[in-house]
């Protein structure tokens, strides 16, 4: 299966093509218009001058990520539709992966892409576009590209059970380890260490939504693969602790055992506490 990178595709849209897709949606003359402008602002370089734009759409805003989504479904999304109906795919932005039957095919698929991009003034990244050979217990061939990243998650061939009990390799996604450190950073970047005048109530207010939200995202597959991250958050409320109490202060392992205790008590205020994931010490 080829799995596929835009190279700049923010910095690369072609102006022309872009209000063509746009004025296939709607016919307002001021939509087009400030859309128009939007494109061609220049813009200001740090020695002052401005820099005319002829491509791409500015980053950062509300609407360069619309724009480019699409640019995006005529240049991909309906050209996959009419020309390779029999191949399933996903995209999200400038990142897709395409299923094909044999590696003959993905070859070919790959060449027609890149002349299709072409076309609309893109190009593959030819560093982040490969061809990835989904291996498992059906598929045993040895192919230097067994694994792919994609929305967060990490497919690869993994251990698992069927409903019998019996085990087998599948080819099957869990939360990447670029994403647990993302997650990590989120956690650090709370810097709960600096709240002690809040209540563990209050903290849990405060961050719960998000270790829900992490849990529901990453948690569909291999839930197991995603307990580093909410134990980290474990320790970051340990370091809050000690922190906000004094008789705490400096004793890692009696503060431990008292959020330990806490979570078993209270685990409705936080996400993880009701998975079990609790402080531990020893």
């Amino acid at each position: 299966m080829p799995e596929l990178r835009i190279k700049g595709l923010f910095d690369n849209i072609d102006h022309e093509l872009l209000m063509k897709a746009v004025r296939k949606h709607t016919d307002c003359p001021w939509v087009i218009l400030y859309i128009e402008r939007w494109l061609k602002a220049p813009f200001q370089m740090k020695d002052g001058s401005q820099r005319v734009r002829t491509s791409g759409t500015p980053q950062g805003d509300v609407i360069s990520p619309v724009l480019a989504n699409l640019f995006m479904h005529y240049t991909f999304d309906i050209w996959m539709t009419k020309e390779h109906s029999q191949n399933p795919w996903a995209r999200y932005a400038d990142d897709a992966v395409i299923h094909c039957r044999t590696k003959a095919e993905a070859e070919q698929l790959l060449e027609r892409l890149k002349v299709r991009f072409k076309v609309c003034n893109l190009e593959l990244h030819p560093k982040k576009t490969r061809i990835v050979y989904c291996k498992d217990d059906d598929r045993k061939e040895d192919h230097p590209e067994i694994k792919f990243d994609f929305l967060g998650y990490t497919f690869r061939p993994r251990r698992s059970k069927n409903r019998f009990g019996k085990y087998f390799i599948n080819f099957t996604p869990a939360v990447s380890n670029k994403a647990c450190k993302a997650l990590r950073q989120t956690i650090r970047g709370w810097r709960m260490h600096l709240k002690p005048d809040k209540e563990i109530q209050d903290l849990s207010q405060m961050f719960n939504a998000s270790i829900r939200g992490w849990i529901n995202y990453y948690g569909h597959f291999y839930k197991s693969q995603l307990y580093p991250v909410l134990r980290h958050m474990n320790d970051a409320l340990v370091v809050w602790a000690r922190r906000k109490y004094k008789k705490l202060a400096r004793h890692k392992i009696r503060a431990i055992r008292w959020l330990g205790r806490l979570a078993k008590n209270l685990p409705e205020l936080f996400a993880h506490w009701r998975l079990g994931i609790l402080p531990a010490a020893g």
